[in-house]
């Protein structure tokens, strides 16, 4: 029998079973369509958790596969002569160079082996992007001509400043590490390579605050799980994966100061260390911690289930979803996103400390000495939290 609330298995005689289909693309690799496997429990609890790392450990293994087989810029290029999924690293050897499709491999099987698909892609596509430009050619040959038809190829492609950035990166992680671990002592041609990073790159405004009211009305009038999210977010600054990827037991709502815990989980990493914080809940998002609470069928459960369904938070799908609805109610260029702009000017308006500021977004820290201690207690921070979005 299927069960519902625990993604992925089915229960036969009391004990719970893995089961996951076979993504289509890579069908003709198995046996059968399906990876049916025993969890060894009757436990739901346990099994939920077996479940889960099951899953991400069968998309991490998909994401492998996928590396000699997607339909990636360049890809066919980087497939020549393999004929079989290699998951195995490239031995160490006397090598004074190696090809673009091994140091790939080799980043992805050593590096990225506890990353998520997002890294994997990020890595592939960079390559892919390169190799449709200069060819697919061993790391030795690669000029510094080569670095500037690379910049212009993506210019051309019209990414904007930051993602020709971001694409530079991966490449040179790509390329330094293999340089790094095969000790091929090869000097790296993309780096201090010059663009434009602020070329095409839309300033997110924040949205003002007679909005941010309208917007928080609006969702306590719709009152759905959509909306929860969006109002959780609205008075409390949080980045949106990080408020997608809550957990219900995250939410603390019998302490004397409301609060939630931002902290890394099974469904979603944080972008940094220091992202990891308690933030007071007041105004629209306590009503929305409330909400999520009200109506969780499992406590230690997603707070946002819709958005966590294959163990691994969907943010850009939440993403996609949230800023088509609030379009409608905030000025151009606003943003789910902005919420983070416009906590930042709330409390500079309410003239918070910077440091406290810093502290309540998780944002990173200018001084080496502001990372010292503990932080301001959440009393202080619930204080200028709650003059910030008061009548929120």
């Amino acid at each position: 029998m299927q069960t519902k609330r625990i993604p992925y298995t089915f229960n036969r005689d009391g004990y719970y079973y893995f089961s996951r289909r076979v993504p289509h693309d890579l069908v003709t690799h198995y046996a059968a369509p399906r990876v049916v496997q025993s969890l060894r429990t009757k436990h739901a609890t346990v099994a939920r958790t077996r479940s889960l790392m099951l899953a991400s450990k069968l998309e991490e293994h998909w994401s492998h596969m996928r590396l000699a087989y997607a339909d990636l810029p360049g890809k066919h290029l980087l497939r020549q002569g393999l004929s079989k999924v290699a998951l195995d690293v490239p031995q160490a050897s006397t090598q004074t160079s190696m090809s673009l499709h091994d140091a790939l491999q080799t980043y992805l099987t050593m590096k990225g082996a506890t990353k998520r698909k997002t890294f994997h892609a990020a890595a592939q596509r960079a390559c892919g992007y390169l190799v449709d430009a200069c060819g697919l050619k061993h790391l030795h040959e690669y000029t510094r001509r080569d670095a500037l038809t690379f910049r212009d190829s993506l210019i051309a492609r019209g990414l904007a400043g930051s993602s020709i950035t971001r694409v530079f990166n991966s490449f040179s992680s790509v390329f330094n590490f293999a340089n790094s671990e095969h000790a091929l002592d090869l000097r790296n041609p993309f780096v201090g390579v010059y663009h434009d990073r602020k070329a095409g790159v839309l300033k997110r405004n924040p949205i003002p605050v007679s909005d941010i009211k309208k917007v928080q009305a609006l969702c306590r009038s719709k009152d759905d799980d959509a909306r929860w999210l969006v109002a959780l977010i609205s008075d409390t600054g949080m980045r949106l994966s990080e408020a997608a990827g809550l957990l219900v037991s995250d939410l603390c709502l019998d302490a004397e100061v409301p609060s939630i815990t931002i902290k890394a989980n099974m469904y979603r990493r944080l972008k940094t260390t220091g992202s990891e914080r308690v933030v007071p809940l007041v105004g629209a998002s306590l009503w929305a911690a409330h909400r999520v609470v009200e109506n969780a069928d499992n406590g230690d459960g997603p707070a946002f289930p819709r958005y966590n369904k294959h163990g691994e938070t969907s943010a850009n799908s939440a993403s996609a979803a949230l800023n088509k609805w609030l379009k409608a109610y905030v000025p151009d260029r606003c943003t789910m996103h902005s919420f983070r702009h416009s906590m930042r000017d709330r409390l500079r308006a309410v003239n918070c400390p910077t440091e406290m500021i810093d502290q309540i977004g998780g944002w990173a820290h200018e001084t080496v000495g502001q990372g010292y201690g503990q932080g301001y207690p959440i009393e202080q921070l619930s204080i200028f939290m709650g003059k910030a979005c008061a009548d929120g």
